[in-house]
């Protein structure tokens, strides 16, 4: 039996854990905290599978100046770490190309249009398929000029396959009577789904992967070792190797640091997210709510209402600023009713982001036994079922359902 090294056991991890375990593959999972909180647990439980606009500053005017002088707008930049991130930023320009732009937003339509059908596969092979509810999200906009400067993106979105329609203030309160009523038009997205809670799936994924005779080995991984033709092995921190016919690297926002190692260079960086989960409140809305505007999203977990939203660069290390939370909680008590506060619960995530919105999904350049299976930003949960899938055609050696050249780790 085939051996395969996984280095992190987070939502793409696990699946492709499971993906690799159904192919006949001896599975070994690396991570040093398999219960610890990470960024899939934390999210907003949300399969944004029409979100395949590549993130472009580009037509924004003077907006990200205003956030960024905001310590707790939707974008911000501790200081410490701006010089780090200029080579991010300056790859970030290239994106609003319009080359660029329509080639990111075709890649990221052909991986998103399967989620769902992958998603689901993987939920009934973990009995968690009542989980998953398929009730659309709502993106709403206060005015009817800030939907029609988004209008050209919903177009777009249309194009490529995606499904939605506009609704009008009425329709936005039929909707989601739990809103304030301040929303002008809504965009109903209906093939958006969302389910019960990201924290719950990761458990059931581990669950499962161990049943099915996975090794969870605890550890730090420092360095993977690895040459062109041979076996590669995670090195961890104790000095421990762990070998295998063929490695994952599907650490998070960590992986780059891995596949430096390995020899590949990327552009990664933490795009820290922030929530605040109200245990009480999930009642309040029937379905994931995007407030446009606001850059913001509120979503019904079964473990209450989660508001969560904002990005921050401060790197991997730096000690989270929780009043980002609080902003978020602020804006939700401005827009959805009846909030009760009790026992809620703040949190901060690293989302691992690629300057051009796409994860890296395929095979090393310096190492041929060696895999990626990173960099998904702000749709981990939502590509981590299919990018399972593409991860276990890539070990059966066998051509792939989507065009992988896109999501190579060759493009930095």
């Amino acid at each position: 039996m085939s051996k395969l090294v996984i280095v992190g056991a987070g939502v793409v991890g696990l699946s492709c854990a499971l993906a690799a375990q159904k192919r006949g593959w001896q599975v070994t999972l690396i991570d040093k905290a398999f219960e610890g909180d990470r960024a899939s647990h934390g999210n907003a439980g949300g399969l944004a599978v029409s979100e395949c606009i590549p993130l472009s500053l580009s037509g924004l005017g003077l907006k990200p100046v205003k956030w960024l002088l905001d310590p707790l707008g939707p974008l911000a930049i501790r200081a410490s770490h701006a010089p780090r991130l200029l080579p991010w930023f300056l790859a970030l320009r290239k994106v609003a190309e319009p080359e660029n732009n329509r080639r990111i937003s075709n890649a990221l339509a052909a991986l998103n249009a399967r989620c769902i059908g992958d998603f689901e596969v993987m939920l009934n092979d973990i009995s968690l398929s009542h989980a998953l509810h398929k009730v659309g999200a709502l993106a709403v906009y206060e005015s009817h000029a800030a939907f029609q400067k988004d209008k050209a993106e919903w177009m777009l979105k249309r194009t490529l396959g995606f499904q939605w329609r506009q609704v009008d203030k009425a329709g936005v309160m039929a909707l989601e009577p739990g809103l304030a009523p301040v929303f002008e038009i809504g965009v109903l997205l209906e093939d958006w789904a969302h389910i019960d809670d990201p924290a719950q799936l990761v458990s059931a994924l581990r669950q499962r992967v161990q049943a099915l005779g996975a090794t969870l080995a605890r550890g730090s991984v420092t360095a993977v070792a690895a040459h062109k033709a041979s076996s590669p092995a995670a090195v961890l921190a104790d000095g421990t190797y762990l070998s295998a016919d063929k490695l994952l690297i599907a650490a998070g926002a960590w992986s780059a640091q891995l596949s430096n190692t390995v020899g590949d260079r990327v552009l990664l960086e933490s795009e820290r997210g922030y929530n605040t989960t109200l245990p009480h409140c999930a009642h309040l809305l029937k379905r994931q709510v995007v407030f446009a505007e606001r850059k913001f999203v509120a979503t019904p977990l079964s473990v209450g209402l989660r508001i969560g939203g904002a990005a921050e660069f401060a790197g991997l290390h730096a000690a989270p600023n929780y009043q980002r939370s609080d902003a978020l909680l602020a804006l939700a008590r401005r827009f959805i009713g009846h909030l009760d506060e009790r026992n809620t619960k703040k949190w901060m995530g690293h989302r691992p982001s690629t300057p051009d919105s796409l994860p890296v999904i395929g095979p090393s350049n310096a190492a041929q036994n060696v895999l990626y299976a990173f960099g998904h930003g702000h749709l981990g949960l939502t590509q981590s079922a299919s990018t399972a899938a593409l991860i276990g055609q890539l070990l059966d050696g066998v051509p792939t359902s989507i065009d992988m050249a896109p999501f190579s780790i060759s493009r930095f």
